[in-house]
């Protein structure tokens, strides 16, 4: 049975990550959280799985941890995930980001643990600004990142590559585009309107739906489709290899908008706000992820339309 580590394991993609392993029912877990409240997303089946509560910005706590566990698979996942709260704080998302990566990596080695698979999460949002007609996006293409955010996954991005090409750790870094679902936090397009619309439903807040950029276009992808890909690489993905991960097909947010309030019970307006435009927002990101699929054969099943449904339904039954 192997040992699985998961940093961030009680945040939006960890906590279905746990689940989806739990499943499989051939892996012992282990998985890092930092606050209390966190826990709840994964309360009904916590029993199951071996805790740590860490600071992973702590080199000594992570180095410990790491060499006590000797985690045969590391889920790297967690990080401050916000590319538009980032623009607020870029040090914060700069500073977080690469060094809870670097203590983790550093971790594993003074550890001698090189036959650890560790799974380097990206994003999509390197990529950034992309020219007209370059989509899809395989993995060669070039970055050009318009938030900290996106620096701080390239730089966690090449840590991982650097940590490889130096250390000959078994580092596979995935690009995932946009991931949606049931219980992702607030600070995401989908999230936040899918809390919005219901708090409208229950009359907590008037039919009033104040949105900003409307016409960009993302590629966007269940998390429990995700997630699978995620083991799906830990398991066959070469060391040192990048994946991008992502449904190959992209929706205006207007046309996600649109679903969703099809989706409703109640009729809402909606309204742009000025003050949620981002300071620059990339066009459209599509992804190719032509080259993980070779290895693995994976391709998303979950329809958007079950996605929407499914993450209006889970804030339907918090709020």
């Amino acid at each position: 049975m192997k040992k699985v580590l998961i940093t961030g394991s009680t945040g939006f993609a960890g906590s279905h990550l746990l689940r989806y392993l739990d499943t499989l029912g051939n892996y012992e877990l282990f998985g890092t959280y930092l606050t209390e409240g966190s826990l709840n997303n994964v309360a009904d089946f916590s029993q199951k799985i071996n805790f740590e509560k860490i600071d992973l910005s702590l080199q000594d706590k992570v180095e410990e941890m790491i060499a006590k566990i000797k985690p045969d698979y590391i889920f790297h996942l967690a990080a401050l995930a916000s590319s538009s709260k980032s623009f607020d704080n870029p040090k914060q998302t700069l500073v977080s980001n690469i060094e809870t990566e670097l203590n983790i990596l550093e971790g594993v080695r003074k550890a001698n643990l090189f036959e650890t698979r560790i799974l380097i999460v990206s994003s999509a949002e390197i990529y950034g600004k992309v020219d007209k007609g370059n989509n899809p996006l395989n993995e060669e293409a070039p970055f050009n990142p318009t938030s900290s955010y996106a620096v701080s996954k390239i730089a966690q991005d090449f840590l991982g590559l650097q940590y490889f090409l130096t250390y000959n750790l078994k580092t596979i870094r995935v690009r995932p585009f946009n991931h949606i679902g049931p219980a992702q936090s607030q600070g995401f397009v989908v999230a936040d309107f899918a809390k919005k619309i219901v708090q409208i439903e229950k009359g907590k807040i008037k039919p009033i739906l104040k949105v900003g950029n409307l016409e960009t276009s993302r590629d966007f992808t269940d998390v429990r489709d995700m997630v699978k890909a995620y083991v799906l690489l830990m398991e066959k993905g070469e060391p040192g290899g990048v994946y991008n991960i992502g449904s190959g097909i992209s929706y205006k947010i207007s046309e996600i908008l649109e679903k969703l309030i099809s989706l409703s019970k109640v009729k809402i307006k909606v309204k742009a706000d000025k003050s949620l435009f981002r300071p620059v927002d990339n066009t459209e990101l599509v992804c190719d992820f032509s080259k993980m699929k070779k290895i693995t054969d994976w391709k998303p099943e979950i329809l958007i339309e079950k996605t929407l449904k499914d993450t209006l339904d889970y804030f339907r039954n918090i709020i």
